[in-house]
């Protein structure tokens, strides 16, 4: 005996399809059929993928696939692991629109990535005379990044957020930030630092541009729209986000050497 089942515990009622096919974005009911009595799903047995009516491929492989597996494939950018994780995964069937519990921490674990990155980058520029914030307890400072990059994530966000709203009609705020969020995953690249050492303000830059295209794959999957306006939204909030950092350095003492980097 066999039972469809999906990646949504609860039940739903009859309605629209709940998921996609990630290849050609065709809607579909279920992305695999569980069989009664089976073994571990994990492990890749008891499990019928769903095929989608319209291309014949499975619908969602990334079913059967580990994060090691999404991760690469986030960053290849491949726009079928997008809608996995932004349709099927992370926001399938979801009429509420509130953000996942593992799209918190992640936000919460990038947050502290960037005043890792920010932090290093403006010693590591700074000239042989110190400001006077970098010269007062690790504390102090620790808080002071803290703010800056909370700060200019809050203002990236809601930029974006509201032009997609008033722009494009899009509904749906937290799924915004929620691809915003998974797309900026490369910015746990800075890990390796702990191996290996490299130039911070260079790496800084990369990971920067590596994040920003990650950004627009994700808004053009997410709003259905094409790259020229998803590139304008990510653009806006960067430069909102930009603005804001200037100012607050600036009155820190510390733009002489953010500019230069």
């Amino acid at each position: 005996m066999a039972t469809t089942t999906s990646t949504s515990s609860p039940s739903t009622p009859p309605g629209p399809p709940l998921f996609i096919c990630i290849e050609c974005s065709f809607p579909v009911d279920s992305l695999f059929t569980a069989y009664s009595g089976a073994d571990d799903r994990s492990l890749g047995r008891g499990v019928r993928l769903t095929q989608c009516p319209r291309c014949k491929r499975f619908a969602d492989k990334y079913v059967e696939h580990d994060f090691v597996v999404l991760f690469i494939d986030m960053v290849l950018i491949k726009p079928q692991v997008y809608r996995h994780l932004l349709f099927n995964h992370l926001a399938g069937g979801r009429k509420d629109d509130v953000l996942d519990g593992s799209i918190k921490r992640l936000g919460v674990l990038l947050l502290l990535f960037d005043v890792y990155l920010t932090w290093a980058r403006i010693e590591k520029s700074i000239p042989a005379e110190t400001p006077r914030l970098l010269g007062m307890p690790i504390v102090v400072q620790y808080l002071f990044f803290l703010a800056l990059c909370f700060t200019e994530s809050i203002l990236f966000h809601l930029t974006i957020r509201l032009l997609s709203f008033y722009l494009l009609r899009f509904p749906r705020p937290n799924a915004v930030s929620t691809a915003l969020l998974v797309s900026s995953c490369t910015k746990l690249f800075p890990i390796l630092m702990v191996i290996w050492k490299y130039d911070v303000p260079a790496a800084a830059r990369s990971v920067g541009w590596a994040v920003v295209v990650n950004n627009v794959e994700a808004l053009r999957i997410l709003l259905d729209t094409d790259y020229v306006r998803a590139a304008a939204l990510a653009g806006a909030g960067a430069v909102v986000r930009a603005v804001a950092s200037q100012g607050i350095l600036r009155a820190a003492g510390l733009v002489t050497w953010e500019a230069g980097v």
